[in-house]
């Protein structure tokens, strides 16, 4: 146990350190934090021995519930009200086009050309649309992770799309995902009763964590606790909470965990900036755990054999289904074009995929270990390859403000 908790604290220290690094290098944290675990992993100088994606994908829950309502304490309405609507198209239809696209590839790549099969052996359309929903949603702390750096940020308005889709648009790819491995493991309803499960949770999600949020919100006020400092822990009480009761009925709890962050944050009175501020301090220890529990559980050595497939599904996400899913939803809403392009560049992917490509293996498909694999490269390609460009990407369409100094 002492060696236990020296590693955690060490490892802790040198993830808050990475964050000045990537700060100074402008690049995304996440990379760091990855690397962090790698290193750290059985194939690393750490020697750390970890094969358990049943614990990974538990521990990636529980920091995603902290992360995502963190998130929507820290959501002003007032910035994200006018982008409300084409913010969840692309957090709800956008997930569902890029699905379709970067799946149909896939299921198309993998089942025709040999040197690309995962295991040797083509795959179904169902498998295809599987590892398109997996990495179907954006990261959020990537992305505002190289705005905090001084890297140039966006207008305003594409700022708060930007930030009202990555907050929402992780329960459905968690959806998605969850009801493709039904239908794979256990042959689950046809596809009209899969889309109306979605539908369902998505309600209910909805509705639950609107309502607690506010019941919060309204609780928290006239409770008038003599300690400042149980305000955030009654806070975190209601997070996991609302997280349990949404899963337990049938809705969706990533859904209604940030809903419910987004309510008690624009309602609550009561030493609102102390919860905001120990929320967001308990967010960061749940993304370094997070990812260094993921880069644990990778093996560099396996990485090499799934490369190809990887380059390929993260070309084809940066370059085709990313930008298909945003111009098709933004297009009502009259976005330029060159707001849309930005928009799309700026789909960084992050955590939310990696957790879920930990799921398959928990369900017993045969090939998990290629799955999450495959994720893990593209993940890796699409935060090097749009993290590094965003800001020079940026600065060629003409759509940002002036850059801050680093923090």
């Amino acid at each position: 146990m002492d060696l236990t908790v020296l590693a955690a604290g060490v490892l802790l220290i040198l993830a808050v350190l990475s964050v000045r690094l990537s700060e100074r290098l402008r690049m995304p944290v996440l990379l760091l934090f990855l690397g962090l675990g790698m290193a750290a992993g059985s194939e690393g100088p750490g020697g750390i021995a970890f094969d358990s994606p049943g614990l990974a994908q538990s521990v990636g829950t529980v920091c995603l519930v902290v992360i995502l309502f963190a998130g929507g304490l820290d959501t002003a309405w007032s910035s994200v009200r006018s982008v409300v609507g084409p913010g969840l198209l692309l957090a709800t239809g956008g997930v569902l086009v890029s699905t379709l696209i970067l799946g149909t590839a896939a299921w198309w790549l993998l089942g025709s050309y040999t040197d690309l099969r995962l295991g040797g052996d083509g795959i179904s359309w169902t498998e295809g649309l599987l590892i398109g929903a997996i990495v179907s949603s954006t990261d959020a702390a990537a992305i505002f992770g190289l705005f905090r750096s001084g890297s140039p940020a966006p207008r305003r308005r594409l700022r708060s799309l930007l930030e009202l889709e990555s907050g929402t648009n992780d329960p459905m790819a968690v959806i998605l995902t969850v009801t493709l491995i039904g239908i794979l493991t256990r042959g689950e309803a046809s596809l009209g009763t899969a889309l109306a499960g979605v539908l369902l949770g998505i309600v209910v999600g909805a509705v639950l964590g609107l309502l607690l949020g506010g019941v919060a919100a309204v609780g928290a006020d006239a409770l008038r606790l003599s300690i400042p400092g149980l305000y955030p822990v009654l806070c975190l009480g209601v997070a996991l909470t609302t997280y349990g009761t949404a899963q337990a009925i049938e809705g969706n709890g990533f859904l209604a965990v940030y809903l419910c962050g987004l309510v008690l944050g624009n309602r609550v009175r009561s030493h609102r900036r102390l919860i905001i501020q120990v929320s967001d301090a308990l967010a960061w220890i749940a993304q370094i755990a997070m990812f260094i529990t993921m880069g644990l559980l990778v093996f560099p050595s396996e990485l090499v054999g799934v490369a190809p497939v990887g380059i390929v599904l993260a070309l084809i996400l940066m370059f085709l289904a990313r930008p298909v899913s945003v111009f098709l939803c933004l297009l009502p809403s009259g976005f330029s074009a060159r707001e849309s392009a930005y928009v799309s560049w700026a789909g960084l992917r992050g955590a939310v995929p990696v957790v879920l490509a930990t799921f398959p293996a928990t369900a017993g498909l045969a090939q998990a270990g290629e799955v999450f694999g495959v994720v893990f490269f593209l993940v890796v390609v699409s935060v090097l390859v749009q993290g590094f460009t965003l800001g020079p990407v940026g600065r060629r369409l003409g759509i940002e403000e002036p850059a801050g100094p680093p923090t």
